[in-house]
């Protein structure tokens, strides 16, 4: 693929794998550099959890495995971990009593803030970086690969203040 700075007319296919693949590890990285600075405590799956739990509120179980795609065993494996620690609430459905509904703890809402906005920090640091006549299309493409993952547990605010109210 050559040099990092190097520019292609049109991307390939595996030049784009390649560097969604680098920038997944880049992101994996600050993750984890996060997560220990905060709690180290937790595995990055289970951050993923608190993170979703944090972006969809209060929700049920099948709700919450369906946002993490997996199934809802492996999603109250990783809530049962978490609810041990102080981190989710576990309770009845009041409307159902079959079903229950998990939510974040005072003290898990508080952890996925402080995780989140360290991984902010770090973010911003690498955007400075980045020359502003391209960071449009920066936007622009990795708008598109979010869109095309379809993932729900991934919230994209319309601004950057939209975005600074709802996880700082």
């Amino acid at each position: 693929m050559g040099d990092l700075g190097e520019r292609h007319a049109v991307a390939g296919a595996d030049d784009v794998v390649s560097v969604v693949m680098a920038a997944a590890r880049l992101v994996m990285g600050m993750s984890a550099r996060a997560l220990a600075e905060v709690d180290e405590s937790l595995s990055l799956p289970q951050l993923r959890t608190l993170v979703a739990l944090e972006g969809c509120g209060p929700v049920k179980l099948v709700e919450l495995a369906d946002v993490l795609g997996v199934n809802p065993s492996t999603a109250l494996r990783a809530v049962a971990r978490l609810e041990s620690t102080g981190l989710v609430d576990r309770r009845t459905n009041p409307d159902s009593r079959r079903e229950v509904v998990l939510s974040l703890t005072p003290r898990g809402e508080e952890l996925a803030k402080k995780v989140l906005a360290h991984r902010r920090r770090e973010v911003e640091k690498l955007v400075e970086g980045v020359p502003a006549q391209v960071r449009t299309g920066l936007v622009d493409g990795l708008c598109a690969l979010l869109a095309a993952a379809g993932d729900r547990s991934i919230a994209v605010p319309g601004t950057a203040e939209e975005f600074r109210r709802t996880v700082l």
